[in-house]
């Protein structure tokens, strides 16, 4: 039989993560991040760039999600990220650069604190943004598409965070 939400065997957890957002706008990707932020259990969803309006599409992705993850939203998305490197966070883009290692690779310290930053769905992460990454890593692709959807990439990247923090 399949369980749900309320009758699942998972553990409730929260991870020392902190996911920002650059320039993150479609209201389905928010929406998306609010859950996958849930599901994850991540410590902050931060919503870097433009005021996003919190609209019915929005909740139509969450699936009320927005009511119990803890975020915010912020303009200045340099000055949080070097906030939180003082507070040592190690900060994580997810992009491909020059630099970028396969994500497959990431290793981490039990309870380390993250930050890991996504981008624009269009742009990425800007470059003012980029300088302040510890590590930059990207997902191999294998297809003629060098990018993924933001929420689909943000997923496979929280994976392979929890399960690092949690097996550290």
């Amino acid at each position: 039989m399949q369980l749900d939400h309320y009758s699942s065997k998972f553990e409730k957890k929260i991870f020392p993560i902190i996911l920002v957002t650059d320039q993150v706008q479609r209201p389905s990707n928010v929406g998306s991040l609010f859950r996958i932020a849930d599901a994850f259990g991540i410590e902050k969803l931060i919503l870097g760039g433009n005021i996003i309006e919190l609209s019915r599409k929005v909740w139509n992705t969450s699936r009320a999600t927005e009511k119990v993850v803890d975020f915010e939203q912020i303009e200045q998305t340099q000055n949080i990220i070097k906030n939180l490197k003082i507070q040592g966070y190690l900060v994580i883009c997810l992009e491909i650069t020059e630099n970028s290692k396969n994500i497959s690779e990431l290793k981490l310290e039990c309870n380390q604190k993250i930050v890991l930053v996504v981008g624009n769905e269009r742009y990425g992460i800007k470059n003012e943004i980029l300088k302040y990454a510890d590590i930059t890593f990207h997902i191999p692709m294998y297809g003629q598409n060098s990018s993924m959807n933001v929420v689909q990439a943000t997923s496979i990247a929280l994976y392979e965070i929890t399960k690092s923090l949690a097996h550290a």
